[in-house]
């Protein structure tokens, strides 16, 4: 299962850009290999949200850096499980909200046709409702 040439190359199409055109033709593709595995071969600058600075503190300077953007590795099993119990959370909250909104709804109806289940005894959120 072959890689598409922009996908392979990736390293050696980014060096190229950046040397001048008299050199770019100059190493050979063990020398481009070579300097991928020195560099350390990793696609860097590909961030939507890539924030850079230093900070002046008393006598020394700090740099931060903060990186958003989609995590392209394969999750590790303890991320992943973590992940799952993650959304499955989400997704319970998001039922539990919603079954709230629809028991508010089914209460401002009954109250709004007049229905009374327990004599003598409201929320008093349909008084607040007709009042605003």
């Amino acid at each position: 299962m072959s890689k598409g040439p922009d996908k392979q190359d990736w390293f050696a199409a980014g060096l190229k850009e950046r040397l001048p055109k008299e050199m770019r033709d100059a190493f050979t593709p063990e020398q481009v290999q070579a300097l991928k595995i020195a560099f350390g071969a990793r696609r860097w600058g590909r961030h939507p949200i890539d924030l850079r600075g230093t900070v002046n503190l008393w006598r020394s300077r700090y740099y931060f850096v903060f990186l958003l953007g989609r995590n392209h590795r394969d999750l590790s099993r303890t991320e992943e499980s973590l992940s799952r119990a993650g959304k499955a959370l989400i997704f319970f909250g998001f039922l539990v909200f919603s079954m709230l909104v629809g028991l508010v709804a089914l209460y401002i109806l009954k109250s709004a046709l007049g229905i009374n289940l327990f004599p003598s005894f409201s929320l008093g959120l349909w008084d607040w409702i007709k009042g605003s």
